[in-house]
């Protein structure tokens, strides 16, 4: 698997955004370029949501005030490393 990024997490868990999900996360035009961002988003978060149905899915929220919007970018931990799912801009905190 080829990865565009790998970071360690505010919690300092490793995750991995491969190529693929990378590919799927660019479908969202917005997202073209913002790589930094979805670093800084896992980095230094304004919070983390953990899925109520999945202990293994995190969501993490960063507000970035020139859009007035929020970057969510969700991860799923398998075996000990974390896989970002997606990633795009929304208004609100909360899943």
């Amino acid at each position: 698997m080829t990865s565009v990024i790998t970071v360690k997490d505010k919690t300092n868990r490793i995750i991995v955004l491969s190529q693929e999900q990378w590919g799927h996360i660019t479908e969202h035009h917005e997202m073209t370029n913002q790589t930094e961002r979805i670093v800084e988003t896992l980095e230094q978060p304004d919070k983390i949501i953990t899925s109520p149905e999945d202990s293994s899915l995190n969501y993490y929220f960063k507000h970035y005030k020139a859009s007035g919007r929020f970057l969510l970018v969700a991860a799923k931990y398998l075996n000990g490393t974390g896989f970002i799912i997606t990633a795009f801009y929304t208004t609100k905190i909360g899943i």
